[in-house]
């Protein structure tokens, strides 16, 4: 979903007409994957697989890419991402399976939902992401950083991607 919804925001800023109407089903269906009580997003709408970290950095990028940056279904979503912020408390839930597993693209989507939702947000959750991949034991010693769960190509392009975020390279991060 996310994907899909980026590469109609890609369109759009490339010039292709993109029907609000479909921008606005794309937040009714993101919107609808969302968890009341949490705030969290799932995989699917109704709850299907629960919220998790990864989802949830999805979901709020997904609406972002969908033209929504002021909700409150975003600014629940971010509260609920704040629990997986490197450090603090949040270290247990990194033990978790569903996060471990989604490592690195969870890491890719927070890293821009906190981005585009602002410095008072983005600052602290980079210096500790930031932080996390620069002394996790993913890192080898040539300076790449391997999952073990995926190539180092993957896991490797993904933590710079990370890194690099406040340079400020990529279209889709243009504030």
């Amino acid at each position: 979903t996310i994907c899909q919804i980026m590469a109609l925001r890609a369109a759009r800023n490339a010039g292709v007409y993109v029907p609000k109407s479909t921008a606005d089903r794309c937040i009714a269906y993101v919107k609808s994957c969302q968890d009341p009580h949490t705030g969290g997003f799932c995989y699917r709408p109704n709850g299907s697989m629960g919220p998790g970290f990864a989802r949830t950095a999805a979901g709020i990028v997904a609406l972002y890419s969908a033209g929504l940056y002021e909700d409150d279904a975003i600014r629940r979503g971010l509260d609920y991402l704040a629990q997986y912020q490197p450090g603090n408390n949040a270290q247990a839930r990194f033990g978790q399976n569903d996060v471990m597993m989604h490592f690195y693209y969870g890491h890719y989507y927070a890293a821009q939902a906190m981005w585009i939702a602002g410095p008072e947000r983005f600052v602290p959750w980079y210096r500790a992401v930031r932080h996390l991949l620069l002394t996790t034991s993913d890192r080898m010693a040539d300076g790449s950083w391997n999952n073990r769960q995926y190539c180092p190509e993957y896991s490797t392009a993904m933590a710079l991607i990370v890194l690099q975020i406040p340079n400020n390279y990529l279209p889709i991060l243009h504030r």
